[in-house]
């Protein structure tokens, strides 16, 4: 062998041995990072676990003692958390990570600064009739909720006993909360009874559904709307000595918005933002007015006939819109999904904002309608992660799952869906001026500068053309809830802005390689978690995560 030969021969063995070298060190690292991954999801189903307190005669234990004693075990494992290194591991595996922490500073928020079991007695509803459209309930619930809408009537024989034992949760709640409200926020009081009111209401028609169920049955359900109405006139005795206020204030809003909900936002800064999109959508409404001058005003739907045949038109051109343009990935529940959430007609004076709208082009809403196909894609293909496959707890999914939903709306429009039936663009900017005006009215109420009514009127003013009213059960409904839960009430505004520069980010990033359809899958499969980790995870760019990692560990120092 010459010595040309012997020299080709041995670098293509040493080639061969170091590429046998970084396979193994490759396959050895994915090995430890999977391991790290598994040890991380072993802790967060511990942390689920421990999330819920423990039982206490029959019903969560939401006493002063047990909210200590879980806030100083809490503590310890933020701290069993922190020491975890996630310096090798995949940007999904970290995404994993920054999901269980938010979750964690939720816990600790609620227990340093909501308390909503001392200040909210709207926590201590139980019965649900409507499955939510997000993943989970708006707004703080307790851990013994009663889905009722996932019955179906007359009850079988093992539905009739699960209920019936869920019922028997109720009196021993609202015994304990008449101890544990020793909260002082009046307005949070006030409209917290109107929820326990909704309640026995509900009670007494489920009344009305089960009459041919054993005694056992009805004396759960009998001893759990008594209950009810005791704990009803127990609130409305105790409110003329609620006094204080119930918002958080800015400090506090921005803390939980950047360590909560991973927003990178101020309270400011999101006041900012909505001032502007409420600006802009003003007078966009104006000038789409001005070029639709000419054209015929739109003609209310006015019978139920009507109302169903217009539901079907709209959903069979709003999905060949979706087709033709390939603007999303188009499933087979994504149809179903539509179908199965239309709504019904609504006499006029009975309308609300969203029904006016739906009235009018029930498209409109259906864009919004984002939240069954995220709901149904939850359902039909579960995500890789377990950390990802169910609702993140205290609302952390609501950048995504409203932004998303509120972006379509207008983001449809932009791309030509009412390009035949251009005054329908009106109603798209009305449905926006909306949203931001009350996010700002739930803003101003947070920082106390707000008063509920103020808020309400301040929503009734900008909302065009006199859809919001002031006696509309869904103004005091809504703007309860943007209370109730700190950031929720702007996150429509604030989650749609934060999607369009994702978008933005992302296109720039692909250049010529960008594809729409590709964008909404690749968003679609990072789960509904916060905007700013999808960011991370399409982008890899980090810049917000570290930001808000960088505030967190300031704010604990």
């Amino acid at each position: 062998m010459n010595i040309k030969s012997f020299a080709r021969d041995l670098a293509v063995k040493v080639f061969a041995l170091i590429s046998l070298i970084a396979t193994i060190a490759g396959n050895t690292a994915a090995v430890a990072q999977n391991k790290n991954h598994s040890e991380l999801v072993d802790f967060f189903q511990d942390w689920r676990a421990f999330e819920k307190p423990q039982f206490k005669k029959n019903a969560p234990d939401y006493s002063p003692k047990s909210i200590s004693g879980m806030h100083s075990e809490l503590k310890e494992r933020m701290q069993r958390l922190a020491a975890i290194d996630t310096t090798n591991w995949s940007i999904a595996d970290k995404v994993d990570y920054h999901i269980i922490l938010a979750e964690m500073n939720g816990l600790d928020f609620n227990i340093r600064v909501l308390r909503p079991w001392q200040r909210d007695p709207a926590f201590y509803t139980s019965v649900f009739i409507y499955q939510s459209d997000t993943p989970a309930h708006e707004g703080p619930t307790n851990h013994a909720v009663i889905e009722l809408w996932t019955y179906e009537f007359p009850l079988s024989v093992e539905n009739e006993n699960k209920l019936s034992l869920a019922l028997q949760t109720i009196p021993p709640l609202l015994e304990q909360a008449q101890s544990n409200l020793t909260g002082n926020a009046r307005e949070l009081w006030i409209g917290g009874i109107q929820n326990l009111r909704r309640q026995a209401e509900n009670l007494i028609e489920l009344q009305g559904q089960t009459e041919e169920t054993s005694n056992a049955f009805k004396k759960s359900l009998s001893n759990a709307l008594l209950a009810t109405q005791s704990f009803v006139t127990w609130l409305e005795k105790e409110s003329p000595t609620k006094t204080g206020s119930s918002g958080v204030g800015k400090e506090n809003y921005t803390w939980h918005l950047r360590n909560v909900h991973l927003v990178p936002l101020s309270w400011e800064e999101e006041v900012s933002l909505l001032t502007r999109e409420l600006d802009r959508a003003h007078a966009s409404l104006r000038l789409e007015e001005a070029r639709n001058r000419d054209l015929p005003p739109l003609k209310a739907i006015a019978s139920p006939e009507e109302f169903e045949q217009r539901s079907e038109q709209s959903i069979k051109s709003f999905m060949q819109f979706l087709t033709d343009r390939e603007m999303i990935p188009v499933h087979d529940f994504t149809e179903p999904a539509l179908r199965a959430h239309t709504g019904r007609f609504v006499p006029e004076a009975e309308r609300h904002f969203f029904q006016i709208a739906i009235h009018y082009e029930p498209t409109t809403l259906f864009t919004h309608w984002y939240h069954w196909w995220d709901l149904a894609a939850m359902q039909a293909a579960p995500h890789a992660s377990p950390i990802r496959r169910e609702a993140l707890l205290y609302n952390i999914w609501d950048s995504r799952a409203e932004g998303m939903a509120t972006g379509f709306e207008e983001m449809t429009m932009h791309a030509g869906l009412y390009d035949d039936n251009p005054r329908v663009r009106e109603i798209v900017w009305i449905m926006l001026a909306q949203r931001a005006a009350r996010g700002l009215g739930s803003l101003y109420a947070h920082a106390n500068e707000f008063t509920m009514k103020e808020a309400r009127d301040f929503h009734v003013k900008w909302t065009p053309r006199g859809w919001m009213r002031a006696d509309l059960d869904l103004l005091g409904f809504e703007q309860l809830l943007y209370m109730r839960q700190p950031g929720y009430g702007s996150s429509y505004i604030t989650g749609k802005y934060l999607i369009e520069r994702l978008l933005k980010d992302r296109s720039a990033q692909l250049s010529e390689q960008f594809v729409l359809k590709e964008f909404f899958k690749e968003v679609n499969e990072a789960g509904v978690i916060p905007v700013s980790l999808i960011r991370w995870q399409l982008t890899g760019r980090n810049d917000e995560i570290l930001k808000l990692t960088n505030d967190h560990l300031r704010s604990h120092k």
